[in-house]
């Protein structure tokens, strides 16, 4: 006989004891403990979130002693929603044309579109995230990929791994760019888009002025969540680039908002 799946009580409290022993879970682990659907953990998280006993991020939740303030380190959020986030980068990187200079935010979700430009090229790539410039650099004798020319911004590190302050945010105001791929914590019509670093949000304010184009790129799981502060508010945004995990409220608001909604397919 099968066992019964807990009843929310039970899975909530269950939840709790996760995230306050590991600090953070993803949204397909507890699918899978569980034995319950996406919609269910993501109701329990709601309803959690609510009463402040813990703080929801794209693909999962972390402790509550992580507030809207807090940034989880790049390692903790990479293998968040995986399939969404390749979803949305082979959307994203559709948009960017050979021998453009294209700049790359911090973040996971700009990583992946990052793993796509090495396919598209002579890019000239300006980026502040060090997981990118890694990604993308020579490595001995070889050249860059796709004969692309990367600048590295400077800056001092975040514990996402974006390089921030007031050397980045010098070096990106003497640029210009032809399209800039930036991510964000969280998505709301009212907030734009955010995150909870300050310093963070000054230097994506840098790149946003410095781009001709800008294209947000979430996963559908970051809508509806806050960080402490905005960078950009929707009619900003030449482009909202996401997943069609996407709700159709959501859809019907961006549609509204933004230069163009641009939704990956994570399904084949």
């Amino acid at each position: 006989m099968t066992e019964a799946a807990p009843l929310a009580p039970q899975r909530r409290a269950l939840i709790l004891e996760i995230v306050r022993r590991d600090g953070a879970v993803r949204v397909a682990d507890l699918v899978e403990q569980l034995g319950v659907s996406d919609m269910t953990i993501r109701r329990d998280l709601d309803a959690l979130a609510r009463t402040g006993s813990l703080s929801k991020v794209h693909g999962g939740a972390i402790s509550a002693a992580a507030t809207t303030a807090d940034e989880p380190p790049f390692e903790t959020k990479a293998g968040l929603e995986s399939r969404a986030k390749s979803a949305v980068a082979e959307a994203a990187a559709a948009l960017v044309k050979p021998g453009s200079v294209v700049a790359v935010s911090g973040g996971t979700t700009s990583y992946a579109v990052a793993t796509r430009l090495k396919e598209v090229p002579d890019l000239t790539v300006v980026t502040n995230s060090l997981p990118v410039a890694q990604l993308l650099r020579p490595t001995g004798t070889e050249l860059a990929p796709a004969g692309h020319t990367l600048l590295l911004t400077g800056g001092t590190p975040t514990r996402s791994a974006s390089l921030v302050g007031p050397l980045a945010d010098q070096t990106i105001r003497s640029l210009q760019v032809d399209l800039l791929i930036i991510g964000a914590h969280g998505v709301s019509e009212r907030a734009g888009a955010t995150t909870p670093n300050l310093a963070e949000a000054q230097t994506n304010r840098a790149l946003i002025e410095c781009a001709t184009r800008v294209a947000v790129v979430a996963d559908h799981t970051k809508w509806g969540v806050v960080g402490l502060s905005r960078f950009i508010a929707l009619p900003e945004m030449d482009y909202f680039v996401s997943d069609d995990g996407l709700d159709a409220e959501a859809c019907a608001v961006l549609r509204a908002a933004v230069g163009q909604l641009i939704l990956g397919r994570t399904q084949a």
